[in-house]
């Protein structure tokens, strides 16, 4: 389920909602009634613009080309009390974990976690009173009634974050998308090279007995990626949902496998500090170019506190091991 350029975890739409029905002025007639009282109906409220949880969706891609997004508007009040149609709601149904915000601002506005959940972008504009509500004793016919609220336009941004049960947390070339293709049916373009992943991949790993999780592999982040640079901000946004994190690390860094985690915890603290809080494991990946002896003197090294595991997604070594591991702390 490899995205690819279809990946699209950002839109700016504009939103118009529909402007409210004005109320009617109408005096009751009929062949009995010559000077009949105000029976002047309500206008009709403006369309919103509606966002809508879809869970079936991965991505905003469908978003993407529509830029203007337009309710329709309310309809006039009529006479014998009648409120006017309410405008038509235009409805944007997004993936969960969907974030909207104020694109002036950068406000955020609300966030969608449920399929189905609604919540309103844009709203449309009241309807207006019709003259029977400003009938008083000394004036039995008002002769006005109140016009529509007009709509709004505003530009909004919806950002998606990756709903995932596991980030895979690593420098460029630390064997992120290999491990994804190997322990799911995700497809990632796998290169030797530093930033082949682009966008976030997302596979569902099978686990004993008809389980499952999702692996998110967000790329590579690299030193200095919180003050913006390389890939960034753009990615770390996916890290914040994943419940657990798992830092990889190759065998063959040129640092110590202490100093890479402590980079990478540092990007990612300095980033936000409340990342440091989610449950981590530590995977050392490419471990088939160890011998034991070598492995023996690396675990000897390995930061404290971490659970971590030696795996080689290439040779499929300890990768059910890890699953066990992962398994453990998504569910704690």
């Amino acid at each position: 389920m490899s995205q690819g350029s279809n990946f699209v975890d950002y839109v700016k739409i504009n939103c118009r909602s529909g402007k409210g029905g004005a109320g009617s002025t109408h005096l009751h007639r009929d062949k009995h009634t010559a000077k009949g009282g105000p029976d002047g109906g309500d206008g009709g409220r403006g369309g919103h613009v509606i966002v809508k949880g879809n869970a079936q969706l991965w991505t905003l891609l469908h978003l993407k080309y529509r830029k203007h997004v337009m309710a329709g508007d309310g309809d006039s009040g009529s006479s014998g009390l009648s409120t006017g149609k309410t405008g038509r709601d235009e409805i944007l149904e997004v993936p969960m974990g969907t974030i909207a915000k104020d694109a002036e601002t950068g406000e955020v506005l609300f966030e969608i976690t449920k399929d189905g959940e609604t919540k309103i972008l844009t709203d449309g504009g009241r309807g207006g009173l019709g003259n029977w509500h400003f009938k008083t004793p000394t004036q039995q016919t008002p002769r006005y009634a109140q016009p529509g609220e007009p709509g709004k336009e505003q530009w909004n941004v919806l950002e998606l974050k990756l709903l995932a049960d596991v980030g895979l947390v690593g420098f460029p070339n630390a064997g992120k998308s290999t491990l994804l293709s190997v322990v799911s049916a995700a497809k990632p373009e796998i290169a030797d090279y530093a930033f082949t992943t682009l966008v976030p991949n997302l596979g569902i790993v099978a686990y004993r007995g008809n389980k499952s999780f999702v692996m998110a592999d967000i790329p590579g982040i690299i030193e200095g990626a919180s003050n913006g640079k390389g890939l960034g901000i753009r990615f770390l946004r996916h890290i914040e949902r994943n419940s657990v994190l798992l830092f990889m690390i190759p065998a063959d860094t040129n640092r110590s496998i202490k100093e890479e985690y402590a980079i990478l915890l540092n990007e990612l603290e300095q980033y936000n500090p409340e990342l440091i809080h989610k449950p981590r494991v530590l995977a050392i990946t490419k471990s088939d170019l160890l011998d034991e002896e070598l492995q023996k003197e690396m675990q000897a090294e390995l930061p404290e506190g971490i659970p971590s595991v030696f795996i080689s997604a290439v040779a499929q070594q300890g990768l059910d091991p890890l699953k066990d591991l992962l398994w453990k702390e998504i569910n704690q």
